[in-house]
């Protein structure tokens, strides 16, 4: 097997080519532009040996070396994509103390030449992987947004704190319409009580069936008078451009989530049987573990999403009690995390089980992650299997 070594850079990459049959050294390190002309470089270079003999690796990082996998899995080369934590291993393995982009395409073919498939210090890459990250992509937005939502709402209560405090008590539930409304025309409760009524009325007028709230402009304005809040330009002023952020962010995630959605309905995923999995929590589920063929048991992936227990253990002593590694995807333990609550709600065998780790004396948080591992454990017999999902059979 002929081995290609690529170090990916933003404007530049670095390619190898090593025969570690004989040992021989085919092409020498040599750099790349990040264009065409570049790529057509690296085409030359590779079509000098038979595709079938090329085993091409590459870091895993960023995201500047995406447009080169993409180049290269088109063309119909065995790529390679390796953890920039494995490259760095082995350089430290060998005792190299030098690192320049030169030597990381050797050290990426060493790895590519000592590593038994079956060790996944490297996973290859196929065209369906580029579907998954379509799907990555639109779920990492959603969550990033849903971040974004959550501070600039944050933000809006505390001007609204400083300069209307009593105005959420007149709200069941905020951001509604009418609730937007009034704090982009009227931003403190000064400005309300000195607000003529038929104005403020219009605030109200709001299209679509939905349900009235009880709230009129007189009573609005009568408890604006008396409001211990304060008038203030710069807080009005945020208030108005906060509300402007905030219906932004809630039309665009709204975008997303239909484009979720019908990747969710094209894909018809059996993981989505499972009472308490939405479109959204099972395309990200889907998209953040990938390929499921690349785990070959069920411990991979809960490694995989950073809720296994860690273990520490020495001599004579081992830890009983230990936080979750936290290594993997923040986003797909996010949404497990997320979504374990309607899970345990929704299904009595999850609820038992909850209810078990509690009994144990394990914490609310403690019990979950229990749930969140046996769910994942779910997740991937439906993802290996095809099976629908059936309660009957967790008993």
């Amino acid at each position: 097997m002929i081995h290609v070594g690529i170090d990916i850079g933003k404007l530049k990459h670095c390619f190898c080519i090593i025969d570690y049959s004989t040992g021989e050294e085919l092409v020498t390190p040599t750099f790349f532009e990040n264009n065409q002309s570049g790529f057509r470089v690296l085409s030359r270079a590779l079509a000098a040996f038979p595709k079938d003999s090329l085993l091409i690796g590459m870091e895993d990082t960023g995201h500047y070396h995406f447009a080169l996998l993409r180049s290269l899995i088109a063309q119909g080369f065995n790529v390679a994509l390796m953890n920039p934590t494995t490259t760095d291993f082995e350089r430290k393995r060998q005792g190299s103390a030098t690192k320049n982009d030169k030597l990381d395409t050797i050290t990426i073919c060493d790895v590519l030449a000592c590593a038994p498939h079956k060790k996944k210090l490297y996973r290859l890459v196929t065209p369906a992987n580029f579907s998954m990250y379509e799907m990555k992509q639109l779920t990492r937005q959603h969550h990033n947004l849903k971040e974004q939502l959550n501070t600039y709402s944050n933000r809006l209560q505390r001007s609204i704190d400083l300069t209307f405090p009593e105005f959420n008590s007149f709200f069941k539930s905020k951001y509604g319409e009418v609730y937007m409304n009034i704090l982009k025309n009227y931003g403190s409760a000064e400005k309300m009580a000195q607000a003529d009524i038929r104005s403020l009325r219009k605030c109200f007028n709001i299209k679509g069936k939905g349900k009235r709230i009880a709230l009129t402009a007189e009573q609005l304005k009568e408890t604006a008078k008396v409001s211990v809040g304060y008038g203030s330009l710069a807080e009005e002023m945020n208030i108005r451009h906060l509300v402007d952020q905030i219906e932004l962010l809630h039309a665009q995630i709204a975008e997303i989530d239909k484009k979720i959605e019908e990747f969710s309905l094209e894909s018809n995923s059996p993981i989505l049987t499972i009472p308490g999995i939405s479109h959204f929590s099972g395309t990200s589920i889907l998209a953040e573990l990938g390929d499921i063929r690349n785990y070959d048991k069920v411990s991979k992936v809960i490694k995989m999403a950073g809720v296994a227990p860690r273990e520490y253990e020495s001599s004579q002593f081992r830890a009983e009690h230990t936080a979750i590694t936290k290594k993997g995807s923040k986003y797909l333990r996010k949404t497990l995390y997320q979504i374990i609550v309607p899970v345990i709600r929704f299904n009595p065998v999850f609820k038992a089980f909850y209810d078990l780790k509690i009994s144990q004396g394990k914490g609310h948080r403690c019990a979950q992650g229990h749930c969140v591992r046996k769910l994942l454990r779910v997740i991937y017999h439906l993802l290996t299997t095809g099976q629908q999902f059936d309660p009957a059979l967790l008993k």
